[in-house]
């Protein structure tokens, strides 16, 4: 069984030594327009295409809140924050989510485990209150935790990039957090031609899963922002029930985050990465995305090596 290998592009990849390597190795490296400046765009094609022929995906923002503050900074408990939309101030992104927020609403920033509530807001200024320490960084992603908030299924920079991929005759795209058959339509219509991933991470896409594999033809579980919407220890659940339907109607599934992550750090994964990329294949995955590990991690063609070694580990038992 032919199973692929993409690979999240970003400063640990975007060089020749990489690329080169991608062409017989791996089978898609994906650019993640949450982490690209648009302006960088082309530049960032032109320069992948010198070094490598394997297939580039434009994955898009999609519909998620994200933060954007010059500096990071460690907030602890009780600890107060006031932005003033005066001059457009925002510490949210893009900037039309401030009107659908509401007090008492309460907000997770990013994976470092802050937990904001907002205390006021007005039309000149919103107020945040800290109830869970940890670290605000820019471009993490927010999740609502009390209410879902409806959003445009692209952004305006999703929409740029998407017409200069096309010129570059870029046949790959993704659109992150898919929540229903509506959206994978409208996707469809923008992008008739080109291959379509629609990913899965929230809890409106599990719960109109049945639709939504009706109406695509790839998908990819990314596992860590659905572990936002969803208790973790639901995530192997909720992997195992979208993989079991996806394959019962003959529908390509991908998995994305963790597999690897030590191997940010540590040139050798560790037992249980091993045996949950396994389990993955197991399970009827058509393929595996390395996101971090590939993106900033000091082992990238180390990191496709071993999901390489399982791999073939899996189709010599078959």
């Amino acid at each position: 069984m032919n199973k692929k290998i993409f690979c999240t592009l970003g400063p640990a990849t975007l060089n020749q030594k990489f690329l080169s390597y991608s062409k017989k190795n791996i089978d898609l490296l994906r650019i993640n327009m949450s982490h690209i400046n648009l302006k960088n765009l082309e530049n960032t094609i032109r320069y992948i295409r010198k070094y490598t022929t394997t297939p580039i995906c434009l994955d898009t923002e999609g519909a998620q809140i994200r933060t954007k503050i010059k500096k990071k900074i460690f907030l602890k408990k009780n600890k107060t924050l006031k932005i003033n939309f005066k001059n457009g101030n925002s510490l949210f992104y893009p900037e039309y989510v401030n009107e659908k927020l509401k007090k008492n609403d309460v907000l997770e920033l990013g994976f470092s485990g802050l937990e904001v509530k907002i205390v006021k807001k007005n039309s000149q200024d919103l107020v945040l209150k800290v109830i869970k320490n940890g670290l605000l960084e820019t471009n993490k992603g927010v999740h609502v935790k009390n209410r879902k908030i409806k959003m445009n299924y692209l952004t305006d920079k999703d929409m740029k990039a998407i017409k200069i991929a096309k010129i570059y005759k870029i046949k790959n795209f993704a659109l992150s957090f898919t929540n229903s058959a509506s959206d994978i339509k409208k996707f469809n219509l923008l992008l008739k031609k080109e291959r379509k991933i629609f990913k899965l991470e929230t809890k409106q896409a599990l719960k109109e899963i049945k639709e939504i594999v009706k109406v695509g033809d790839n998908f990819l579980i990314d596992r860590g922002d659905l572990s936002k919407d969803i208790k973790i220890e639901n995530i192997p659940i909720a992997q195992r029930k979208i993989i079991q339907k996806c394959k019962k109607a003959k529908k390509k599934v991908y998995v994305a985050t963790n597999f690897l992550e030590s191997m940010i750090n540590e040139s050798s994964p560790t037992r249980g990465e091993v045996n949950d990329v396994y389990s993955t294949l197991e399970q009827g995955a058509n393929g595996l995305v390395l996101a971090a590990e590939t993106a900033i991690g000091k082992y990238p063609i180390e990191c496709v090596e071993v999901l390489k070694k399982l791999i073939k580990t899996f189709n010599k038992k078959l």
